[in-house]
């Protein structure tokens, strides 16, 4: 099953997949945020897999697969930046939902959008990585790559370093999780070439790396925070995140409210460590009142 889902409404189907036993395709990073430890232990349980298809994960994926989970030290990252990459941080206090929602590079639905303008998106898949990989935070790290062209590294013990390159296209991700256990889905399918977004080359151009403003970008910084903090933290992080976003499309919170509003919910309470799937709904509904309080 293929779950493509956005936020935490794609959590349930996420548990319900795994329970029927079918191999979980996984582009809902919701689903690991909130519960991540619950869903690995649900799908060891249930003697099924979980195969990203994020484009950053999918990378750090299959090349922890070509070179072994214990030659990897570290994973970084990679984002585009969003369309406030290069902007003056007085100026976010003024961005309109409209000029959010111009990537630079993706098409894709609005709260994904405004999420990776925020870099929120990139602290969710940080969460998320944890989660996949098994590594703590001190060891996923983030680099800013607006070419979009390598989707992700991986750090082996040695000090090498070694990126999956191509095109930023959905298309090859989701073909590799399709046929997976096949790392490119070519060995079994004739017509997988359709699906691929055509060949790459690296010539003529200019790849350019950077360390994200977590100072501009506090959802990031928030994201790190909230995985040291474990527990209820992620979950809260996620839904305060979803409300903010909501708020912010609507005209009624501006885009520096978004990295805020979390905070204050982060804030509001002792979350506490939750032990099952209904405590993980509860809490998550729990969390949205609160923002939701911080908004009225």
């Amino acid at each position: 099953m293929v779950n493509g889902i956005s936020g935490a409404a794609g959590f349930l189907p996420s548990v319900r997949a795994i329970e029927s036993g079918k191999t979980l395709a996984l582009a809902n990073k919701e689903t690991l945020v909130m519960a991540g430890t619950l869903v690995k232990e649900l799908a060891l349980k249930h003697k099924t897999a979980v195969i990203p298809v994020d484009s950053e994960h999918s990378a750090v994926f299959h090349l922890t697969r070509a070179f072994g989970a214990a030659a990897v030290k570290s994973v970084i990252l990679t984002a585009s930046g969003g369309p406030f990459r290069d902007a003056p941080q007085e100026s976010l206090a003024h961005v309109r939902p409209a000029e959010a929602l111009r990537h630079p590079t993706w098409n894709m639905g609005k709260k994904i959008t405004i999420d990776s303008a925020s870099l929120a998106n990139k602290g969710l898949e940080v969460i998320e990585a944890h989660h996949l990989f098994d590594l703590p935070a001190e060891k996923i790290t983030v680099l800013i790559h607006p070419q979009s062209y390598v989707h992700s590294l991986i750090e082996t013990h040695d000090g090498m370093q070694y990126a999956q390159i191509g095109k930023p296209d959905m298309r090859a991700p989701i073909l590799s999780a399709l046929t997976w256990p096949d790392p490119c889905g070519l060995q079994r399918e004739p017509s997988a070439a359709a699906w691929t977004p055509g060949r790459f080359s690296l010539e003529g151009m200019s790849l350019s790396f950077s360390q994200p403003d977590t100072k501009k970008f506090p959802m990031l910084r928030l994201a790190y925070e909230c995985l040291r903090q474990a527990g209820a933290w992620p979950l809260v992080y996620n839904a305060a995140n979803e409300i903010a976003v909501e708020e912010f499309l609507r005209g009624s919170l501006s885009f520096t409210g978004i990295p805020e509003l979390v905070s204050r919910t982060l804030e509001a309470k002792p979350w506490p460590v939750f032990t099952g799937i209904e405590e993980v709904l509860r809490l998550d509904s729990e969390a949205r009142l609160t923002a939701k309080g911080f908004c009225s």
